[in-house]
């Protein structure tokens, strides 16, 4: 399935219909009264999450979408039927914005919600009959319906987001510590989109970790695949910040964690007056070496103090290919987010 995590649509939801003008016409009533019928009411528009969808693709296919218009009154005090609902499925972390960017409602953690009313089907002339008015000759038109124009924004709903450079092994990770099975090869932009994963933390606990791909030095500016999918992390409490310590892609492991800490930064700068947003260069980060499999024991000890004198504390150092160490980053991960949870 293609990924589509940004939408934007027209929504309208259904015209009440009018209420009827009519009078008895009976062989046995030759003074029948006013018998018009009430209009029906328009259908709404009503937003609903989906756990067994994780793309905006099936949305995109139109850019309008409209509840059905109630039906006129009828004659003999027959109503008009109901406009039919317009029920929008969408997957669950997905925001709707107005034009303007406020946020109109977050469907984190709602299940469904009524995001347009229909208008009120109008009265018929049978109504507004009265002792003084037994012969009234007007009608109610139905209520208009109501309008608004939004941008759907998918945003993947993870505890952990595990953030670094092209191969640096997130998706070796994620496959190694959950059941994800996300598409791996040795070139840069394999993953092309988020993945997510349950990592099992005891007998009773989980939690979900999302890997965001296309991120490298210079995605502010449009590089690489941008920071398209940072917004994917927002939601996540904890980053695992990646390195590739083998250094066999060319690149200095030091520098790839300062340079994508300035990516953070700069994302961070770009949204900060976005309702809602909360900076993620300010997050709680694991700082883990990956790969150690490919180093000596003296190579990754002067890494490690490397790291612990710029960061102030000394990194985990795990090969997600071989499983060293893993046991222990899932403890220290499910300790972190089994705490903040409590």
């Amino acid at each position: 399935m293609k990924f589509i995590d940004e939408v934007s649509i027209s929504l309208a939801s259904g015209r009440g219909g009018p209420g009827c003008v009519s009078f008895r016409r009976e062989s046995g009533a030759p003074r029948g009264g006013p018998d018009g019928g009430d209009g029906g009411k328009g259908g709404d528009v009503i937003i609903k999450t989906s756990r067994h969808i994780n793309s905006l693709v099936d949305i995109r296919q139109n850019k309008k979408y409209s509840a059905q218009n109630g039906e006129m009154g009828f004659g003999r005090q027959k109503h008009g039927a109901d406009g039919q609902d317009l029920v929008l499925i969408v997957p669950e972390g997905t925001i709707l914005r107005n034009l303007e960017g406020e946020i109109v409602v977050d469907m984190t953690g709602i299940e469904e919600h009524v995001l347009l009313r229909g208008g009120r089907g109008g009265k018929g002339n049978e109504f507004f009959k009265t002792s003084i008015n037994q012969a009234p000759t007007h009608a109610q038109p139905g209520e208009d319906n109501q309008e608004l124009e939004v941008k759907l924004e998918l945003k993947l709903i993870a505890d952990v987001g595990i953030i670094g450079f092209p191969n640096a092994g997130k998706s070796t990770l994620i496959s190694r510590i959950s059941a994800a099975k996300p598409k791996i090869a040795d070139y840069p932009f394999t993953t092309l989109t988020p993945n997510l994963g349950v990592v099992k933390a005891g007998d009773y606990s989980s939690f979900v970790v999302a890997d965001i791909p296309g991120l490298v030095k210079g995605a502010h500016e449009g590089v690489g695949l941008g920071i398209q999918f940072l917004k994917h992390v927002e939601r996540t409490r904890v980053f695992i910040h990646l390195v590739d310590a083998s250094g066999m892609s060319g690149r200095d492991p030091m520098q790839d964690f300062e340079d994508l800490n300035y990516e953070l930064k700069m994302y961070d700068e770009s949204n900060q007056d976005k309702e809602g947003f909360f900076p993620l260069s300010t997050r709680p980060q694991f700082v883990v070496l990956n790969k150690i499999d490919t180093l000596s024991m003296d190579q990754l000890e002067k890494l490690k103090l490397k790291f612990k004198k710029t960061t102030g504390s000394a990194p985990l150092a795990i090969s997600a290919v071989t499983g060293k160490n893993i046991t222990d980053l899932v403890t220290e991960l499910g300790r972190q987010v089994l705490k903040d949870v409590e």
